[in-house]
């Protein structure tokens, strides 16, 4: 057996994970920010404040683009009812007016939609909203991950049940984010951002659709200076981002590439159960009480991890709680 000093480049990497959560912090800080305009000034024309107003209102307003997510949509052409316009998917059109019908059972706002001079017209707000989303790419991303997110889950899903079929009948043992889990608290953590960002999600679906309705339509990345719910979901998502870069380069550096593949597909996985077990319940309220244990479980693995990671190993780079013989590679640690 060979004798060497104790590993050292736990502080090394400490501060690589640090500059890399600093480094991708940096453009969410520095993202540009808007301040709401005060709608009494007198020194704004009318047309921008009434364009204001309903931007405050209805989270869209004159000028918005917006692109047609179904088949097809119809145009009414106003006053001649009689006479449509059609519009295709992917079509993009712009808000040109509003009008207020009483007599509408069905919607009483109808919204004036201009695809070019000569294609244009009217459709009630209700179904716009259904059959139009906004041109803005990260609206159009929301819409795509809510549209078609289950069968995307589900190919993870079924890939993950076939390698762990695969492994299993090779007789390989298979590890799994918490039971027999790497030596590193990235994955668990990416676990709770998960089931902390579902949980905020469904709990503003809830308690405050029209808050997550005005990030739809006006959408930011940036988690300062808008209301705590939406900042609590913008912070978990960029901190899912910067453990899960974290979480590739341990799992990569831990295992061999075939098993990080396979562990990271089990990851994947769990993640995924995480959002939908945390979507399901918060709706019913349960979700709470899981989150507030899952937090516990991780803060009392925080805990165990700082308590058997006092030294890591100068040969295989593993934690050891105290010095001498490393049991994972059998080398001796002075």
């Amino acid at each position: 057996m060979r004798h060497c000093k104790l590993f050292t480049k736990c502080r090394y990497v400490c501060f690589q994970h640090i500059m890399l959560f600093c480094l991708l912090l940096l453009p969410v800080i520095t993202s540009c920010h808007h301040a709401p305009i005060d709608l009494t000034d007198e020194s704004i024309p009318a047309h921008t404040r009434d364009s204001l107003t309903y931007l405050y209102e209805r989270n869209y307003t004159w000028g918005q683009n917006l692109t047609v997510c179904t088949d097809s949509v119809t145009l009414v052409r106003l006053p001649l009812k009689k006479s449509f316009s059609t519009l295709r998917r992917n079509d993009r059109v712009v808000v040109a007016e509003f009008a207020i019908h009483p007599q509408d059972s069905i919607d009483s706002v109808w919204v004036k939609l201009a695809h070019s001079q000569e294609e244009q017209g009217w459709i009630r707000e209700c179904e716009m909203k259904r059959t139009f989303i906004p041109a803005d790419s990260v609206s159009q991303a929301i819409y795509l991950f809510s549209e078609t997110h289950v069968s995307y889950f589900m190919i993870v899903f079924a890939t993950f049940a076939i390698v762990w079929l695969l492994r299993a009948f090779r007789r390989k043992k298979l590890q799994l984010v918490y039971f027999n889990d790497i030596d590193s608290l990235y994955p668990l953590l990416l676990c709770l951002l998960t089931a902390s960002a579902a949980t905020i999600y469904e709990s503003m679906q809830v308690f405050t659709p029209d808050l997550w309705e005005r990030f739809y339509y006006n959408p930011t990345l940036s988690p300062l200076h808008v209301p705590l719910p939406l900042s609590l979901f913008l912070g978990c998502f960029w901190g899912f981002i910067i453990v899960l870069l974290a979480t590739l380069d341990e799992s990569f550096r831990l295992l061999s590439p075939m098993a990080a593949f396979s562990y990271l597909l089990g990851l994947a996985a769990a993640c995924i159960f995480c959002y939908f077990f945390f979507i399901l319940t918060t709706h019913i309220y349960i979700g709470y009480v899981f989150l507030i244990g899952f937090f516990y479980v991780f803060i009392r693995r925080v805990r165990i991890g700082l308590h058997n990671s006092h030294y890591r190993c100068g040969h295989c780079g593993r934690k050891l709680a105290q010095k001498g013989m490393c049991p994972y590679c059998k080398t001796i640690n002075e």
